[in-house]
């Protein structure tokens, strides 16, 4: 049986070829190496051309590898030099989970062979996930050189990472790994042959090649060789110094929620008041009609109308009285009439209804506690007259809600559901949310007695509690966690089998007790798909799912979403990215916040370099336009600047001044209030 054809994808970094692809020539080059020397293993899937802006090389990177269907190698080729602009290893660097500093060595050992200047190219490799990545120099020559030192190495390396067995891979031992790959003993590269020509120049006008140079410092481990970690067990000068994740914006930060929070589930609900909330998974059909039997919408007397067209007026006696109640009412005959209240069932045989309005009073029965006889005074009465007909509200096997609607609380979904004697309907099942504090400063907010230096009382889980509930979800309390690497790592364990989201705040920075990144990754085996996001506040938010096993044994996916500990970022974050998780999660469209726009009823001043989620009060004015107003200072820290808050702004980074009367994007978040003096 042949091995599985490999997939590779090829990134070129260049401005210029971004602008005139026709000025590339290193893709071509690349893709013409794993398809003539790659031993008929590869496919190469896909090429495209970025510029030279770390955030669009991570996007490229991320969306191959952190996909349904991972590639098995990722070539970038360009940036890799010492011009100002290359920043392809700076990329590149923090997406890797694990270094490969043996494929580095390999790929400078190569072009060191024909020029020392191979020495000025800074290639990194390692591994996203399931994925190998390397970065190659710019030019079309150093590029090629590179990949062929490495290619027969790769199917090996790719088996491994994407989770085959060590153990019966490296059965045959070393020799026979090198004859499979078809390598020499001894050779870490295939040997090829190279032209005096070795300039490396950048085809894309970067710069970006090899700069070959004379005698140089001998150094014997890459600095890739001593990778910074997020190992919390390690000393200081071992740990990541600045955050290892790329900087997201809002929007590509909310793709990735929409894109790994957990399909809904679909679950049996009773039609009861628990069921507000919920958004139905399939149609619902009436299987009974409404209504149920023919009813009168009036009070007044059930007649038999004439068909001959003569006169419907005359004294008649009055032969039953039918309450909208249950019980067996006689047949109407013709000259009778049958007193009926509103909502109540016609005799058999009726055939309209006449208003009590049109009749007269005549005779009472002899006791004097009943009609006796009763005249009626409309003329020309036709058949059908004051009457619901049955099933003309619901007809059986007619659908009355569909499937993706929600359930409300003042929407009458409800009261059709209990019209057709629904007892059971089909939703989506609604996430149970965790929230946990995290930090050794954090105490109770309800301890008595006064702070000791350093304390800080827990507002953040009883408010983030308060906003779940709010939202419809439920919320189970987890507590306080200390910022030690067991209990952290056990608390979200205990949490992980009791609900499907948990939130936590505090821990996501980069002091030597935030814990709570390398803990998901590390101890939970989970994957970060973000951990900073470029927006004022709330930078170090952090999203992730963990593998675990519901009750079938069945692997699942359950959702965390690490706040910061500030208590405006934590509530702030809470609407922008959790609000929008949990509405995925059970069914509910459109997700997240509703948006609209809104006039400025003062000057902002915006973040220069970060969108800013400005607190904001929203008032209808009396000319008819939203107006919104600055809640006040808005340091991170300030949980004043949430109180009367509905609203916030996104304020787009910029160094001009928002002035009164500009239009800006608001995310309500409460009812909006009026204000007549605006």
């Amino acid at each position: 049986m042949s091995a599985p054809t490999l997939k590779a994808a090829i990134l070129v970094v260049s401005t210029t070829a971004s602008r005139d692809p026709s000025t590339d020539s290193s893709g071509g080059l690349l893709k013409d190496v794993f398809e003539k020397e790659g031993g008929d293993k590869w496919e190469v899937v896909d090429t495209k051309i970025v510029s030279d802006e770390v955030l669009d090389i991570q996007r490229s990177i991320m969306g191959w590898t952190d996909g349904d269907s991972p590639l098995n190698v990722i070539i970038t080729t360009g940036g890799t030099g010492f011009a100002t602009k290359d920043i392809t290893p700076e990329a590149v660097t923090p997406l890797l989970h694990k270094q490969a500093p043996g494929l580095v060595h390999g790929m400078l050992a190569a072009s060191l062979e024909v020029t020392p200047f191979a020495l000025m190219s800074r290639p990194v490799a390692g591994v996203r996930r399931n994925t190998i990545i390397l970065t190659l120099p710019g030019s079309p020559k150093g590029a090629k050189e590179n990949l062929q030192s490495v290619i027969k190495l790769l199917p090996h390396a790719c088996l491994q990472a994407s989770g085959a067995d060590s153990r019966s891979l490296h059965a045959g031992g070393v020799k026979k790994l090198e004859k499979d790959s078809g390598l020499s003993s001894g050779s870490g590269h295939q040997s090829h042959s190279h032209s005096h020509d070795h300039s490396h120049g950048h085809s894309h006008g970067h710069g970006h090649g090899h700069s070959h140079g004379h005698a140089m410092p001998v150094r014997h481990t890459a600095p890739s060789e001593n990778p910074r970690s997020n190992d919390p067990t390690l000393g200081p000068t071992r740990r990541n110094r600045s955050s290892p994740y790329p900087m997201l914006s809002v929007e590509d930060a909310l793709k990735l929620v929409e894109r790994h929070t957990p399909q809904p589930r679909v679950v049996k609900a009773k039609v009861d008041g628990n069921l507000v909330g919920s958004v139905l998974a399939e149609d619902v059909t009436a299987t009974e009609a409404v209504p149920a039997y023919r009813a009168s919408i009036v009070d007044g007397y059930a007649v038999i109308a004439p068909e001959d067209g003569s006169s419907s007026k005359g004294v008649f006696p009055v032969a039953s009285i039918s309450h909208a109640a249950p019980g067996e009412i006689p047949p109407l005959k013709a000259g009778q009439i049958a007193r009926v209240t509103t909502g109540a069932p016609l005799p058999p045989g009726a055939t309209s209804v006449v208003m009590v309005e049109d009749t007269v009073l005549k005779t009472m029965t002899e006791d004097g506690k009943e009609e006796k006889d009763v005249e009626i005074l409309a003329e020309g009465v036709k058949p059908g007259e004051n009457i619901r007909e049955i099933g003309s509200d619901i007809k059986i096997g007619e659908v009355i809600l569909r499937k993706g609607e929600e359930i409300s609380a003042t929407g009458g979904e409800l009261g059709l559901l209990a019209s057709v004697g629904k007892a059971e309907v089909t939703v989506y099942k609604k996430p149970v949310v965790g929230v946990l504090s995290t930090g050794d400063e954090i105490v109770q907010h309800n301890r008595p007695g006064s702070l000791r230096l350093g304390e800080v009382r827990d507002c953040n889980r009883p408010t983030l509690m308060s906003a779940v509930r709010g939202c419809g979800f439920e919320a189970v309390d987890f507590g306080i966690a200390r910022d030690k690497p067991g209990d952290l790592e056990q608390n979200l364990r205990d949490a992980l089998r009791e609900v499907d989201v948990i939130i936590t705040s505090g821990g996501v920075s980069m002091g030597e007790l935030d814990l709570l990144k390398p803990t998901i990754e590390r101890s939970l085996g989970g994957t970060i798909h973000f951990g900073r996001v470029s927006m004022k506040p709330g930078k170090p938010t952090t999203f992730a799912t963990v593998p675990v096993k519901d009750n079938a044994g069945e692997r699942a996916s359950k959702v965390i979403f690490s706040l910061p500990g500030n208590p405006v970022s934590a509530v702030v974050t809470f609407h922008l990215f959790v609000l929008p998780s949990l509405h995925y999660a059970s069914g509910v469209s459109p997700a997240g916040l509703p948006k609209i726009l809104v006039t400025l009823a003062h000057d902002f001043r915006p973040d220069p370099q970060r969108d800013d989620y400005h607190r904001a009060i929203v008032t209808l004015g009396k000319d008819g336009l939203i107006y919104a107003s600055s809640t006040g200072g808005q340091r991170s820290s300030r949980v004043g600047s949430l109180k009367s808050a509905n609203a916030l702004l996104r304020l787009p980074a910029g160094k001009e001044t928002l002035s009164k009367g500009s239009k800006v994007e608001a995310l309500l978040m409460g009812k909006l209030g009026s204000d007549l003096a605006l």
